[in-house]
């Protein structure tokens, strides 16, 4: 003969068990889905990563170009280049000042043309 245990009503019965498990396991996808749509609903977040892809992106093309540019070159063009880049260095008021002085000089006559 078999004895029976006594039931203390603690013990989860195979009819119960399944339940919860599928009930824990919608919990569980809901919340991943509740973490998908918030995500999404961040669009701030979302634009700043963007904006950051982007210019990596962009960072990545011109290094690329510039290289390319330097290939390309023909080495006395790249000297004289260097050179008109050290002397502009070299002479950073003088250059702002005649800089200056043309860009005010383009605007005087542009707003004389339109009297």
């Amino acid at each position: 003969m078999t004895q029976d245990k006594p039931h203390t009503g603690d013990e989860a019965t195979p009819a119960t068990d399944e339940p919860r498990a599928q009930v824990e396991a919608t919990r569980e996808e809901l919340g991943e889905t509740v973490e998908a749509l918030a995500a999404k609903a961040d669009v701030k977040t979302r634009a700043e990563e963007k904006t950051a892809q982007a210019q990596a992106q962009l960072r990545d093309k011109a290094s690329h170009v510039v290289h390319v540019v330097q290939d390309k070159t023909p080495e006395p063009v790249r000297e004289k280049a260097g050179q008109g880049l050290q002397a502009a260095r070299a002479n950073r008021a003088p250059l702002l000042a005649a800089a200056g002085a043309l860009i005010a000089l383009l605007l005087i006559r542009r707003s004389r043309k339109h009297r």
